[in-house]
């Protein structure tokens, strides 16, 4: 009389863990979604680095904005449908006949490997690129990259899959369309910078329309000096009139980086804006944007970063990264 193989642990158990690591990410990124659509800012371990940048300028960046939508989201659709399809069949025991439980078994299993193939490659390019563009410490997004090789991993063990040519297979058609898409959808971020003659970056202008209440993403990286003339025009009062729609003031956004223009006095007039003041720019007489306000003078236009630093009187370090298209 044989004795029946039981059956080991991990293959019944695989479908459990998944999902709840599944669910598990889709909090994560359900909470970072909420975030960017919010305008807030996460809490993160790495901001306490002062050498570091802070996961809010990695989930900030192009990289984190696909489609003018929060790249989170995706992964929030991405996880809740890995744990749907792990726990779905759990959910059906005892209904049905044994051949579509069967069925709905083997397909599952394949939606899982698809699935976590493309989460893995994807949260794989992402890791490169944290580790060589943006050079950023992000606990989030490494978090997210570990969930998804985890996925991957229990969906080839978690099962005796009959045919291994299959996972194979699969995988690798998967992980090729992956790789060709994320390389097609980043393909305008990954373009050369343009230098002008001068030596500074031209910074990258709006091509696409604005989305309200907050405009375009600031896609440009602050340097010392860009951040020592923000606060040095804070500091003597300096303001900076603009609407979110407004092609030039996103100019004039990129020309300080994202992180240098979080520290000038920025008023939005448009009331369809974030903290819109609208009042404050009709009292102020306000007719253009952007408009600088300097020592009591209105001086409207985009004003390189020299310009500012001459009406400013401004002695501090110069050496600023990025200058305006030639037209």
């Amino acid at each position: 009389m044989s004795r029946r193989r039981s059956t080991p642990w991990i293959q019944r158990w695989s479908r459990p863990i998944i999902g709840a690591i599944a669910i598990v990410g889709a909090i994560l990124t359900a909470y970072l979604t909420v975030v960017k659509l919010t305008g807030g800012e996460v809490t993160c371990a790495a901001d306490a680095a002062a050498s570091a940048s802070s996961c809010n300028d990695v989930l900030n960046s192009p990289y984190a904005t696909v489609f003018g939508l929060p790249l989170s989201l995706f992964g929030f659709l991405a996880y809740t449908s890995m744990s749907v399809f792990a726990l779905g069949p759990i959910a059906m025991k005892g209904e049905g006949n044994k051949r579509l439980k069967n069925q709905l078994e083997n397909w599952t299993w394949l939606l899982l490997l698809a699935g976590a193939t493309s989460m893995s490659v994807f949260s794989s390019y992402l890791m490169y690129i944290l580790t060589t563009e943006i050079q950023a410490v992000c606990l989030y997004c490494i978090g997210s990259a570990l969930f998804s090789l985890s996925l991957l991993i229990l969906t080839v063990i978690g099962r005796e899959w009959e045919d291994f040519g299959q996972i194979f297979f699969t995988g690798t058609l998967v992980a090729m369309v992956t790789l060709v898409g994320t390389l097609g959808v980043y393909s305008g971020i990954n373009s050369p910078e343009v230098t002008s003659s001068s030596g500074q970056t031209v910074i990258p202008v709006a091509t696409t329309q604005p989305v309200p209440p907050y405009g375009w993403e600031i896609t440009t990286t602050s340097g010392e000096a860009e951040i020592a003339l923000a606060n040095y025009l804070t500091e003597i009062g300096v303001k900076n009139y603009g609407a979110f729609w407004c092609p030039h003031c996103y100019e004039q956004k990129q020309l300080f980086g994202k992180k240098a223009f979080a520290e000038i006095d920025y008023i939005e007039c448009d009331p369809r804006g974030v903290n819109p003041q609208q009042e404050v720019c009709q009292a102020t007489g306000i007719k253009s944007y952007p408009t600088w306000e300097i020592k009591g003078q209105l001086y409207p236009g985009v004003k390189t970063l020299d310009e500012l630093a001459e009406l400013s009187d401004y002695q501090g370090t110069k050496n600023f990264k990025y200058t305006m298209p030639e037209s």
